[in-house]
Parts: C-alpha cells; structure tokens; sequence
C-alpha cells in the first residue's frame, strides 16, 4: 500500500508541475509530499525527478516509470469509481471550473442541489481561461462554445442567445438604434478576451453584407460583469449573453435593442476526462445540471 501511495504522489507531482500543486491537490504538505518522492526513488534505486527550486522535469527513467505508472493509477481510480457506484449516496469534494459569469446560473440552483446531495462538497473555480481539465485535477469544466479534446467527454447544458442593452437614460440621450449600421454612431462597451486584445464580434444580420459592421470602443474589458455595470451606469450599449441579464431587462434598469437583427446563439457544456469512469458525485451533478439549468428564464424551486 505504501508503494502505490508513492506511485501516486509521484504521478501526481508531474501531472501538477511541481510539489506544492501537488500537495495541494492530495492534501498533504509539501514537506510530505518530498518525503514519499525520496523513499519512491530510494526504493527504485533511480531519480525519478530533477527538481529545482523552480521547476521539476522527468529524468528518463521518470519518463518511463511515468508512462505505466499513470496507467496503475488510472486502473486503480477506476476500481474505486466502481466501488463508490454501490452506494446510493454520492459523496466527496467535487472541483468544478466555470466562466467567470458562471455564478449567474449556477447559485440559483445550488441550494436545491446541496440538500439533495449533502455529502458532496463543491469546489467552484469562476474564470474564463482555458484550463487543461486533467493535468489540473479537476472533476468537470463548463464553458461555452466548442471545445474540441479527445481526451473530454462533454453534455450540452442548454443553448443561449445574446443581446444588445443599454440604460433607458443612455437611449433617452443618444437615441435609440433602428438597424445595425446605427451602432457604428453609438458608445460601443466590448468584451476582451483573455490573455490577448481580441475583441468580441457582435454577430448581427446585416440587410446590406457588403461591408462588414464597423464599431468603435468606448469601453473594452475582459470581465462581463464590468460591462454589464458600465451599461448599467449609462456609459454605453453592451453585447452579452441573454441569461446574464434577464434580472435587469426584467426590472427595466436596462432594456434590449435590435432584437430582430439578433443571430447569434451559444451553448454551455461541462466536460469531464474520458479516461475515467464517471464517479457517481460527477454524475448526479451532471443530470442535475441537466435537469434544472434554465438559462434566461426565472428559476423556480423543484
């Protein structure tokens, strides 16, 4: 048992890239974690690792120790995926990465989710980077778009569209856009993607598609929060994601333009590695999500 422990921290420590992610990820100290390494290699006869004070890299013999013992490890989750399957009561901590957005539609749901499944802990990460779902240890990732990894197997979690809104006082103003070329005169708030300066397309039918839309930018963030709170204040129109703002449409502190030149639909899926067996707390989150996501519409308690 001990061995495979070892084996385990070992396989751990490279997929994490260094001895403190892996500590984290086992719940171990660092200290502890370099120990089980130490007796792994002494044991072995070999050096697994080089390790410095900023990076760790495999030795050869690491490389092909890795190489099977990744695939012990695997076989080992797996039978204890199989073993869980026989209890009725799907428990343990349950790391999952959203979009930063990600909050909107996922808090209105878990108070319903916790009381049916007490025994599970969350572990929710909000951000919009892309992440490599099993080098980093996480269970499930959801995100929008196509993310296309052989090594994921993904759910669709329901389609949305987009819209345009700004405050009834910004259009009282500024006027309010009739058709799509309007925009090219009005305060554009554009969301940034991350890591980079790309800028998001506003994706509209165009009745004259010889020229494409050309849009200035009063105001550019990676963060939709940012520019939801920025069309809010009446600093511009924004371009986001139906659900995100069906509170406020609601209530009228912002209101919807150009909805019939609107064409552009998105979709939210959560993908999980498919090397492993879908571990029973991953599987009732993902028919739960399935089953009471509701994206733009107001929630209603089952």
């Amino acid at each position: 048992m001990d061995n495979l422990n070892g084996l385990q921290v070992f396989v751990c420590v490279v997929q994490s890239g260094s001895l403190v992610a892996a500590s984290e990820r086992l719940g171990l100290s660092a200290s502890a974690v370099g120990k089980a390494l130490s007796r792994l290699e002494q044991r072995l006869g070999v050096r697994l690792l080089n390790r410095s004070t900023r990076r760790i890299s495999l030795t050869d013999e690491g490389t092909l120790f890795y190489e099977r013992g990744q695939r012990i490890v695997d076989q080992v989750q797996e039978a204890e995926a199989e073993l869980a399957r026989l209890s009725d009561a799907p428990r343990g901590r349950l790391r999952v990465s959203l979009p930063a957005i990600g909050y909107r539609m996922l808090l209105p749901i878990l108070p319903a989710f916790s009381a049916r499944y007490p025994d599970i802990e969350l572990d929710l990460d909000f951000n919009d980077r892309l992440i490599d779902v099993i080098a980093e240890g996480v269970d499930a990732v959801i995100r929008s778009g196509e993310l296309p990894d052989s090594q994921l197997r993904s759910r669709s979690l329901g389609p949305f569209g987009f819209v345009l809104v700004g405050a009834p006082g910004y259009f009282a103003r500024h006027g309010t856009p009739r058709t799509p070329r309007d925009l090219e005169h009005h305060a554009c708030l554009r969301y940034k993607f991350p890591g980079g300066s790309q800028l998001q397309q506003w994706r509209l039918h165009l009745a004259d598609s010889a020229a494409p839309l050309v849009l200035g930018s009063a105001l550019t963030s990676n963060n939709l929060e940012a520019l939801i709170h920025a069309a809010s204040q009446g600093l511009g129109i924004a371009y986001v994601p139906d659900f995100v703002v069906s509170g406020a449409l609601a209530d009228g502190s912002l209101v919807s333009v150009l909805d019939d030149f609107q064409q552009e639909r998105g979709k939210f899926s959560i993908l999980w590695p498919s090397s492993r067996h879908l571990l029973p707390k991953l599987r009732v989150f993902v028919d739960f999500l399935g089953e009471h996501l509701l994206l733009g519409k107001p929630h209603k308690e089952s």
